[in-house]
């Protein structure tokens, strides 16, 4: 069952609930958007799904609504950020625009981000660089959630990787996934469900398969990408802890098994040797590296060879990353946002603490 809203009630609805755990209206407006951004392009898990859980984060004074985000080291073409505790939700759009204002100057920005917070889903940050024909990267490191290959230990988080790549005429190239089988807002949806995940998303606590939704909360672990050493999994684990290398170690947050875990009632983990969560961002202007116009045209012949290729049999068409959360946007921004029933509780709930209208 699920409740369907327009994307402007639950805009309206977002923003109060920033501003009341104190955010300025500029930073409500920013974190909203962000947020609201998942829903629209259909990453339900990480959207109004979420909003709670940021309060309570609050709540529990780990995070900062108004913080004084500032440069702690930068060269020309890089720099580190500390977010001061920020929502992710805010702090990663300050540093993605600071990648892109060097890449102007320099061709290409790069720039680090400790004391943060979860940022929302890292594509809209990688596509903040499209409108200035440049190439946008984003990741984060995230809660550990997810047991390296061979181990049942609880080692790194789902960790994401997004790449916005322009075109001329055709749609942007988006990529944007965990660097795990599955994202851990998939299996909290399908807790709400009350479902079972599919094989290959999590194992128990001894390290066997398993497809209990709610197997983290037993001692089990998210899988690397992959799934086991047969299929891959040690590339998943590879990417996994590329991203918590750039995004922790490299900006001074804590990394591995001490990155600050989302849910509020789990306590922070000892001796960490960082700041907060960590991110990374880049953006890489076209014309650094040839003219932005025939670098687009010949993406757009790119994506056009690969969207026409034969598919295989049971598939109508070859998608290009991007293509499901730009359709979804379409459908979704002309007929709403259908929200599940245990996520509009959570919401009337919160409506209800901070005494504003959900509607």
């Amino acid at each position: 069952m699920f409740q369907i809203f327009q994307y402007k009630q639950l805009f309206h609805f977002t923003e109060q609930v920033f501003l009341k755990i104190g955010c300025s209206a500029n930073d409500a407006t920013i974190a909203t958007k962000v947020l609201l951004n998942a829903d629209i392009r259909g990453i339900d898990s990480h959207g109004v799904a979420r909003l709670v859980g940021y309060v309570r984060l609050w709540q529990a004074k780990r995070i900062n609504a108004n913080p004084a985000i500032s440069i702690i080291h930068q060269t020309p073409s890089t720099a580190t950020v500390d977010g001061d505790k920020g929502l992710g939700l805010v702090v990663a759009p300050y540093a993605m625009q600071l990648a892109i204002n060097k890449a102007k100057e320099c061709g290409t920005g790069w720039v680090a981000v400790q004391n943060s917070n979860h940022f929302g889903i890292a594509g809209y940050h990688a596509m903040m660089a499209l409108e200035h024909d440049m190439i946008g990267i984003a990741m984060t490191n995230a809660s550990a959630l997810v047991a390296p290959t061979f181990s049942i230990e609880k080692m790194l988080g789902t960790n994401p990787i997004a790449v916005a790549i322009p075109a001329n005429k055709q749609p942007a190239f988006v990529a944007d996934f965990a660097t795990t089988t599955a994202a851990n807002g998939k299996l909290e949806i399908l807790q709400r469900k009350n479902l079972d995940t599919p094989l290959g998303w999590v194992q128990d606590k001894d390290g066997y398969p398993s497809t209990d939704a709610h197997i983290l909360k037993n001692d089990g672990a998210l899988l690397p990408l992959g799934s086991d050493k047969e299929h891959g999994s040690h590339k998943g684990y590879a990417l996994g802890s590329i991203v918590d290398i750039f995004s922790a170690v490299l900006s001074g947050a804590s990394y591995g098994p001490w990155a600050p875990p989302f849910p509020a009632y789990i306590a922070m983990p000892q001796n960490m040797p960082g700041k907060g969560l960590g991110h990374f961002f880049g953006a890489m202007r076209i014309d650094a590296f040839r003219s932005a116009t025939d670098f687009k045209q010949h993406m757009d012949n790119w994506i056009e060879r690969f969207r026409n290729a034969k598919p295989a049999n049971g598939y109508e068409k070859v998608l290009i990353p991007g293509d499901p959360e730009r359709e979804m946007q379409e459908e979704r921004m002309n007929n709403g946002i259908p929200v599940i029933e245990a996520v509009v509780k959570d919401l009337h709930n919160l409506a209800q603490t901070l005494d504003i209208a959900l509607l």
